[in-house]
């Protein structure tokens, strides 16, 4: 993550909604959600539950390099590749 609370983490992408440009990380900005019992003799409790964020504030991080990066494209005859701006490796 790049920016906010928890700036500087990094957690597996769970899910993407690109309508809305947000992404929802593992782990990160998480939020307190209070749950009322729903049976008698069920206790109430309180969960931690993980947020969207903006898409703009998260990088990919490279596997040589190890590093947050932006990913440009390498053509091979027919296959298209995913490289690391910064060190030039596969990702």
């Amino acid at each position: 993550m790049l920016s906010g609370k928890d700036r500087n983490k990094t957690g597996k992408i769970l899910s993407v909604h690109k309508e809305e440009n947000r992404v929802v990380v593992e782990g990160l900005n998480l939020m307190k959600k209070h749950i009322r019992p729903r049976q008698q003799g069920q206790k109430g409790q309180i969960i931690s539950k993980e947020r969207a964020i903006s898409a703009a504030s998260v990088a990919l991080i490279c596997k040589s390099c190890g590093k947050a990066t932006r990913i440009g494209y390498k053509i091979n005859g027919d296959n298209k590749t995913r490289v690391c701006k910064k060190c030039g490796g596969e990702v």
